[in-house]
């Protein structure tokens, strides 16, 4: 499992962007090539690039975030999991999700990590921080669930919410224990399932001796990850029987009880049911004990039984983990200490141009296949003109590749860029329609002005469309969508849910049968109704990604609402832009920020704002919308939160608080079913303050709204942690504008 990087300045080479429209295109391009990649790695089993290029466009996109925080996208990766789980296998919602972790590149993070939680938990400088360190081994994430001691299912990690049950395939693991003693009612056991890698060089010499004797193309796995991956999802579990996997237990997930106090507790039980435990697996005392634990780990990779790619730490106390919890994908409480990048030479062959969605062009350079970490690699994105002109790259020229962790590749050095060769010129046209290509001011991306017209992008949104995150159609993926567009049978999302109109063409289609176009139109109708979120992500509007539509679903419950926002705002905006006299878009920035003001803890600010009004002027956009309308019915929203006397209520933090940050209040509020603001007002519905409150407290006070302290506080999250009881709330609005 990849997870995501932390910020690692020397390791990004390229200087960081100059403007909040440079900045805010290229998180726009790490966003979608991070996205790709992970469908790649997770879904596919197929990477195309290393976990060093992988780690490093993370890193690049996390830098860019810590320098342009109010540009922090709704879809950014540090706020993913995996990617979504496809294929023939069920899938099933976790108890509890499979997080990743942050990374750690440098020595300097390992010791920013103690020390922000130090800080999260108000720890003493001479309070000890004891850690565990286990190698990361490169496996499939898997969950184990035990009820009465009796293995019931095994998921994978999947997207980190939804993953797949292999519970069949999980049985013919040698390393995992149909039953155990000693557990609570209910356990689940996480680990990682691998290939040894003498298992791994034999499976393949296997593989190929079979394939010659039948006379067939042989099937080789790039590597032992990926061997394992394929081995666990089969359809049949007598494959992954024939198939030399192994187990490695590191943590639980949903516990009826937890049997311990530390991690390294937890482990020892672990090692006592019967599940295997690295070796290298030890608690140590300080960060300076873990960086010990990573050199001697380092040294003796090469000679493990397994792959690995980093080192990983988990503070010890579990009380401290609790208190720390999870902040978007990864929790506090423990990090990745990655290895240094692995590196290769290999020929620049070809400069192609990629055009995506939303008309950027993307630079993708194709390479003489080359072995980097155990992955041949064939392509490296470049990223940008920039990129081009910063390595000095031209077809022909000796490169050199960098991996860090074992999966995305990119080109880190150019070695004969003083040999004479034309320069690549970065075309300005669209190489898929001819229209025109420019590079807005302050923008790094240069990108197509032929908008729907242009064949790649109509094609991209509709692709778009039917993702996992937007309408999830089954049967209905990328190389489907580029027939039927291609053969004149969609060209808009709503013809999509007109495709019963032409049953007998897509019947007569190859490999289009009647039963398979028949659960195709069932699978179309099935998502007639959507929810919101679901709705808004699917029409690609730029800068509203997955938490962004979620954000803007929760806060206005229905279509109708929504629409009535967006007719409100239009009104205002063609009644008010000439009297002012201000240019429209500047107008439209400013009414924004007053639309969206509610949403102050949703990171939606102006630029989404810009981005809703922008896409609803154009009548072409409104027209495609209404269409698809008539097709589809999106549902009002409903969100699940932990039951509590708070539950959608808006609280307010003010003073010092004595026991716990603001950070860790904040988190409470949110697991609880509460909106956090920043300012008192009247739809304030809670205050809690501590020594020093000052006007917050007073306004409180003036506008008679309810007002505790932090123990108060403390005893209303205590009595909704012993009830453990979610509940279901559909989160309303009082906005006037979308009444």
């Amino acid at each position: 499992m990849r997870p995501s990087a932390a910020t690692d300045t020397s390791a990004i080479m390229d200087p960081l962007p100059e403007s909040d429209l440079a900045a805010a295109a290229e998180l726009e391009t790490l966003a979608a090539e991070i996205a790709r990649h992970n469908r790649l790695y997770h879904n596919d089993d197929a990477p195309e690039i290393s976990d060093a290029d992988y780690d490093a466009l993370v890193r690049r996109n996390t830098a860019i975030e810590t320098a342009f925080p109010h540009l922090i996208r709704a879809d950014s990766p540090n706020t993913q999991v995996g990617a979504a789980p496809a294929g023939h296998l069920a899938k099933v919602r976790h108890a509890r999700p499979m997080t990743s972790l942050d990374n750690g590149f440098a020595d300097e993070d390992i010791v920013e990590f103690v020390a922000r939680v130090r800080r999260f938990l108000k720890l003493s400088d001479d309070e000890p921080v004891a850690l565990t360190a286990e190698p990361k081994i490169d496996g499939l994430s898997c969950s184990l669930r035990y009820e009465d001691g009796r293995l019931v299912q095994a998921l994978t990690r999947g997207d980190g919410t939804t993953g797949e049950d292999v519970t069949s395939n999980v049985r013919t693991i040698a390393d995992i224990p149909d039953r155990i003693t000693g557990a609570s009612a209910i356990f689940e056991v996480r680990g990682e399932v691998y290939m040894a890698k003498a298992d791994f060089t034999a499976l393949n010499a296997r593989l190929l001796a079979e394939a010659t004797a039948a006379g067939k193309e042989p099937r080789q796995f790039a590597n032992p990850r990926n061997a394992a991956a394929g081995s666990l999802r089969q359809k049949e579990a007598t494959v992954t029987a024939g198939r030399p996997l192994r187990f490695l237990a590191h943590g639980w997930g949903e516990a009826s009880e937890v049997p311990a106090d530390t991690q390294t507790h937890l482990v020892d039980h672990l090692r006592r049911w019967g599940f295997p435990i690295a070796a290298a697996f030890t608690r140590v005392d300080d960060a300076a004990g873990a960086l010990a634990v990573y050199r001697d780990i380092e040294r003796e990779r090469a000679d493990l039984p397994f792959d690995i790619d980093g080192v990983v730490y988990k503070l010890d106390r579990l009380d401290w983990q609790a208190r720390l919890g999870i902040v978007g994908r990864t929790p506090r409480w423990a990090i990745a200490h990655k290895f240094p990048a692995e590196r290769a030479q290999t020929t620049l062959n070809a400069i192609d141009i990629q055009v995506g969605r939303t008309g950027a062009l993307t630079p993708v350079a194709r390479l003489e296949p080359v072995t980097v970490g155990g992955v041949v690699v064939t392509n490296a994105t470049l990223h940008n003109a920039d990129e081009i002109e910063r390595l000095g790259v031209r077809v022909g020229d000796r490169v050199i590749l960098q991996r860090a962790g074992d999966v995305i590749p990119q080109i880190v050095e150019n070695l004969t860029r003083d040999v004479d060769r034309p320069a690549f010129v970065f075309p300005d046209t669209c190489p898929e329609c001819g229209s025109l290509a420019e590079r807005g001011e302050g923008e790094v991306v240069v990108r197509c002005t032929g908008g729907l017209v242009c064949p790649a992008q109509r094609v991209e949104r509709l692709i778009h469309f039917v993702s996992r995150y937007a309408f999830d159609i089954v049967g209905l993926g990328l190389v489907r969508v580029e027939e039927f567009f291609r053969d004149g049978l969609i060209a808009s999302p709503a013809d999509i849910f007109r495709l019963h109109a032409h049953r007998d063409a897509l019947i007569a289609r190859e490999r289009m049968s009647e039963l398979v176009v028949d659960k195709l139109l069932a699978a179309i109708d099935e998502r007639r109704t959507i929810a919101l979120d679901r709705f808004l992500f699917s029409l690609g509007i730029r800068h509203v990604g997955q938490i962004t539509a979620r954000d803007l679903a929760r806060r206005y419950v229905s279509a109708k609402r929504f629409a009535a926002m967006i007719h409100a705002a239009l009104r205002v905006r063609r009644a008010t832009v000439p009297a002012i006299g201000e240019p429209e878009r500047k107008f439209v920035l400013r009414r924004g920020r007053a639309l969206v003001a509610a949403i102050d803890t949703a990171g939606i600010g102006p630029e989404v704002a810009d981005a809703l009004l922008g896409f609803f002027a154009e009548p072409h956009n409104r027209a495609v919308v209404a269409d698809l309308l008539r097709q589809v019915d999106p549902q009002d929203v409903v969100h699940e939160t932990r039951a509590s006397a708070i539950a959608g209520q808006t609280v307010v933090f003010t003073g010092t608080l004595e026991t716990m940050s603001r950070d860790e209040a904040k988190a409470q509020a949110e697991t609880l079913g509460a909106h956090v603001s920043g300012s008192v007002s009247r739809k304030t519905d809670l205050v809690v303050a501590g020594p020093g409150a000052g006007s917050k407290a007073k306004k409180a006070a003036d506008l008679g709204i309810r007002t505790i302290d932090e123990a108060e506080w403390a005893a209303i999250v205590a009595a909704a942690d012993a009830s453990d009881t979610p509940i279901q709330i559909q989160k309303e609005t009082n906005d006037p504008q979308t009444q």
